[in-house]
C-alpha cells in the first residue's frame, strides 16, 4: 500500500500548477483530527526534502513553475539582505519585504522570482525558515501599560520582539535584557519572545560590553562540572612525568607578554651550538596534558573555541585554574611544555627541527616594552641583554627571508583603549608594532611552520596517508575582490596594476612599498585584507597565501585557541607512532569548522566592544575639531576616520557644504556638479564632531576644511 508521503506527492504532480492549504490537503487525504499534527509534520519534513514546496500564505504545490533552494541569509544594516550558497559565485538579492519571518544568518528556503538582467543579481523571497541561527537577542525592553517588547541591539534585526506579561522576567523599562525568540509565524505580525536573562540599565558599568558578549553568543562562566574538575588538578608534576620528559630546566627561557597578559602559554630560548649554529626553543604549555578528550572541561572549551578578549574583559576558554595558574609558564615555577628545537644557521636558515614533551624553568617574565629597552639599548650587566641582542639579529634574519619570499606585515591598527575602574574609557592610544613584537611572531610563525611541514611530510612518506591534521589554510583572493581592489588603488593614485597581476603574495607587497603616507598606507592594508579570504582552519591543507608559505598550523596558543590543542595531541600520537589517530577525519574538519565560526564571533565581539568605548569616549568632544582622513565613499556620505584614535565617522551628504553632489562609484569620490568640490578616498580633511550615538553605534562629524 502507498505511504501517505507518496500519496500526497502524486496527488500534487498531478496538478502540477495549483497549491494547496494543509487543511485542504488532509480533507482530500481523510485525515483524522486527531492525527492532524502528524500530518502536518509529515508536510513539513517533505519541504525540507525539497519533495513539494511551500508558497504564500502557507500554501503547498510542486512548484513545477518555480525554482526554490536554500542557503544562510546574509541581512545588511540597510534592511535588505542576500542568500549566500556554497561555492556559487553569484547570491540571491532578498528585499526587506521578501523577508519573511528569516534574520539574518538563518538557514533558509528561497523561491526566485525575477531573472538577473545586466549583471544584476537575481531576486527571491524566503519562504520557509529551515534553520534558525539563533534563538536569543539582546536589545533594550520597553513597556507599556499592557504589553512589553524587546528593541534589539542588532541592526540587522528589524523587527520588535512582542512580550507578553507573563515573560518578561521582572525587567524594568528601559533595561538591557536576552530575550529568547518562541515564535514568529506570520511576517505580518511581531516575533515573540520571553526574556530569560536581565543583564541591567545601559548606564550601569560593564552592561555595555556584557550586552555585545550575550549578542555574540559568548558565554561567561564556566559549568559548576568544569569548575570541578579543574580544581581537583594537583600541583606537582608527578615523578614519572618528570623522569620520562626532556627535562630543559638549565636552559634560559622567558616569556614576552603584554603588560596585561594573565596567561603565558608560549616561552622562548636561544643557545649558541658548538657547531656554529643557534638553537631556537619555542616553548609552549602542554595543556593536552590536563585536557583530556570528552572531559568536561574538552567539551566546554570545543565549543567556546577560542579565548575572548574584550575591552575590559578577557573570557577565557580554559577555566582560570589553568589558564592562569598551572598551564601558564609563570616564572620560577616547573612548567610542563610542547617544545620545538629549531637550529638555524647564521643566515636564518632552518637546518634541523625536533619536538619534545618538555619540562621547563622560566627565568622571568617580559614585558613587550621591556624586550624592546633591551634591544635598543643593551645593558651590560643584565643577564638577558645578550640573549635578546642574538634573537633580534636572528630576527632581521628571518625578516629578510620573508621579504624575499614574500609574506605580508600589515603591522598593527589597533587601539588600546584605558579605562577607569567604572569602566568609563579616559584615552585611547594607536598600538604600535614595536621589534619586540614582531620578535614573538616571527619565531611563533617558524614554530608552526615546523609542526605543519614535519606532519605533512610525514604524511607523504612512508606513514599513512590518512594522518588527519587541523591546518591553518589561507585561499588565494576572489577575482570580483581584486577588481574592486584594483579601483580602490586607482582611486588613491597609486600606481595601477591588473587584477590579474595580483597573483602571489609578492604583488601585494610591492603595492605596499610605493605608499609613503602612513595614513594612506593604513587605509590600503585595510582594503586589502577585506580582498583576501579570510584565513580559516582545514583538514586539506592548500598553504598560506598571506604568509607565502606552503605548510602552516596553529600550535602555539593551546590556552587560548582549540585547534592548537587538537595539533598537540596529534603531533603527540604521530611522534609516539606515524598510524592514523582515534580522532576521524570526518570530525576532525567539523570540529575546524566550528572553530572558524567561532573566531569569526570572538573577531566581531571584540570590535564591538572597542567600538562602544570609542564611542562613549567621543562624547565628550562634540564640536571639537579633529584631523581626518577620508576612509569610504559611499552615495550617502563620506567615512572618516580620525587618525589619532582610528575612530571611524559618517559625512552624511545633508552635511556637506552646500551644492547637489554626484557620487562617482568608480573613483570613489563625490563631488559638487556646481561649485566643483571634490572629496576623494585618501583626502586629508579636518572634521568636527556633530553628534554621538551609542544605542545606533553611530558617530557624525561635519567637514570644517
Amino acid at each position: 500500500m502507498m505511504r501517505i508521503e507518496e500519496r500526497v506527492i502524486k496527488f500534487l504532480e498531478e496538478q502540477p500548477y495549483r497549491t494547496f492549504k494543509p487543511k485542504e490537503l488532509s480533507r482530500q487525504f481523510k485525515i483524522k483530527q486527531a492525527d492532524y499534527s502528524n500530518f502536518r509534520r509529515m508536510l513539513k519534513r517533505l519541504i525540507a526534502d525539497g519533495k513539494v514546496f511551500k508558497y504564500k500564505h502557507g500554501r503547498i504545490g510542486m512548484g513545477r513553475k518555480s525554482k526554490q533552494i536554500t542557503g544562510r541569509l546574509h541581512v545588511k544594516s540597510q534592511g535588505y539582505g542576500f542568500l549566500v550558497r556554497e561555492n556559487i559565485d553569484k547570491d540571491i538579492f532578498i528585499s526587506h519585504l521578501n523577508m519573511g519571518t528569516a534574520f539574518n544568518g538563518d538557514l533558509v528556503r528561497v523561491e526566485l522570482f525575477a531573472d538577473s538582467q545586466r549583471g544584476r543579481n537575481v531576486e527571491g523571497r524566503v519562504v520557509e525558515v529551515l534553520e534558525r541561527a539563533t534563538a536569543q537577542f539582546v536589545g533594550t525592553f520597553q513597556e507599556s501599560k499592557y504589553w512589553g517588547f524587546v528593541v534589539p541591539d542588532d541592526p540587522k534585526v528589524v523587527r520588535d520582539i512582542y512580550i507578553t506579561p507573563e515573560h518578561k522576567n521582572n525587567a524594568k523599562s528601559g533595561q538591557k535584557v536576552v530575550v529568547r525568540l518562541s515564535g514568529w509565524e506570520n511576517e505580518h505580525l511581531n516575533p515573540e519572545g520571553e526574556i530569560v536573562e536581565v543583564l541591567g540599565y545601559p548606564d550601569e558599568p560593564g552592561v555595555d560590553v556584557l550586552s555585545i558578549a550575550r549578542r555574540h553568543q559568548v558565554a561567561t562562566q564556566f559549568s559548576a562540572r568544569a569548575e570541578h574538575d579543574a580544581a581537583t588538578f594537583d600541583e606537582r608534576i608527578p615523578a614519572g612525568e618528570l623522569e620520562r620528559r626532556l627535562d630543559l630546566r638549565n636552559v634560559v627561557c622567558f616569556t614576552i607578554d603584554p603588560e596585561d597578559a594573565r596567561d603565558f602559554d608560549d616561552a622562548v630560548s636561544l643557545e649558541k651550538l658548538d657547531i656554529g649554529l643557534f638553537r631556537l626553543g619555542v616553548h609552549i604549555a602542554d595543556v593536552s596534558y590536563y585536557v583530556t578528550p570528552q572531559s568536561n572541561i574538552d567539551q566546554e572549551a570545543y565549543e567556546r573555541g577560542t579565548s575572548i578578549y574584550l575591552v575590559d574583559r578577557v573570557i577565557p576558554m580554559l577555566p582560570e585554574r589553568l589558564s592562569n595558574q598551572l598551564c601558564s609558564l609563570v616564572p620560577d615555577e616547573d612548567r610542563l611544555t610542547m617544545t620545538v628545537l629549531m637550529d638555524l644557521d647564521e643566515n636564518g636558515k632552518l637546518q634541523h627541527v625536533s619536538f619534545h614533551e618538555a619540562i621547563i624553568h622560566s627565568r622571568r617574565r617580559f614585558t613587550y616594552e621591556e624586550v624592546q629597552q633591551l634591544i635598543e639599548k643593551p645593558v651590560p650587566d643584565d643577564p638577558f641583554s645578550d640573549i635578546i641582542q642574538s634573537m633580534y639579529a636572528l630576527l632581521k634574519k628571518r625578516l629578510a627571508r620573508r621579504v624575499r619570499r614574500g609574506g605580508l606585515d600589515f603591522g598593527s591598527h589597533e587601539v588600546k583603549v584605558k579605562l577607569d575602574n567604572t569602566g568609563r574609557p579616559v584615552d585611547i592610544i594607536r598600538m604600535q608594532q614595536l621589534d619586540s613584537h614582531r620578535l614573538v611572531e616571527e619565531f611563533m610563525i617558524l614554530a608552526n611552520t615546523s609542526v605543519a611541514t614535519w606532519v605533512s611530510k610525514l604524511r607523504q612518506g612512508n606513514a599513512p596517508a590518512n594522518l588527519p591534521f587541523p591546518y591553518r589554510i589561507h585561499e588565494r583572493p576572489a577575482k570580483d575582490k581584486l577588481r574592486v581592489f584594483v579601483d580602490y588603488l586607482q582611486a588613491l593614485g597609486i600606481s595601477t596594476v591588473h587584477p590579474k597581476q595580483l597573483t602571489t603574495p609578492k604583488s601585494f607587497q610591492r603595492v605596499l612599498q610605493q605608499i609613503d603616507d602612513p595614513d594612506r598606507k593604513t587605509l590600503v592594508q585595510d582594503m586589502m585584507v577585506r580582498s583576501m579570504m579570510k584565513a580559516k582552519y582545514d583538514t586539506e591543507n592548500i598553504g598560506h597565501f598571506g604568509l607565502a608559505l606552503k605548510y602552516y598550523c596553529h600550535f602555539t596558543s593551546p590556552i587560548r585557541r582549540y585547534p592548537d590543542l587538537l595539533c598537540h595531541r596529534l603531533l603527540k600520537a604521530y611522534l609516539s607512532k606515524p598510524e592514523p589517530s582515534q580522532i576521524s577525519r570526518q570530525w576532525l574538519q567539523q570540529a575546524c569548522e566550528h572553530a572558524t565560526q567561532r573566531e569569526i564571533a570572538a573577531q566581531e565581539a571584540e570590535r564591538a566592544s572597542v567600538k562602544i568605548k570609542q564611542l562613549e569616549f567621543m562624547e565628550q568632544f562634540i564640536g571639537e575639531k579633529f584631523a581626518g582622513i577620508i576612509s569610504g565613499v559611499l552615495q550617502f556620505g563620506l567615512f572618516v576616520e580620525i587618525t589619532a584614535y582610528l575612530v571611524e565617522g559618517l559625512v552624511h551628504i545633508t552635511n556637506l557644504p552646500d551644492d547637489y553632489y554626484i557620487y562617482d562609484e568608480k573613483r570613489f569620490m563625490l563631488y559638487g556638479q556646481y561649485q566643483n568640490r571634490e572629496y576623494r578616498l585618501g583626502d586629508h580633511i579636518i572634521v568636527s564632531v556633530a553628534s554621538v550615538n551609542r544605542e545606533a553605534q553611530q558617530l557624525d562629524f561635519e567637514i570644517v576644511e
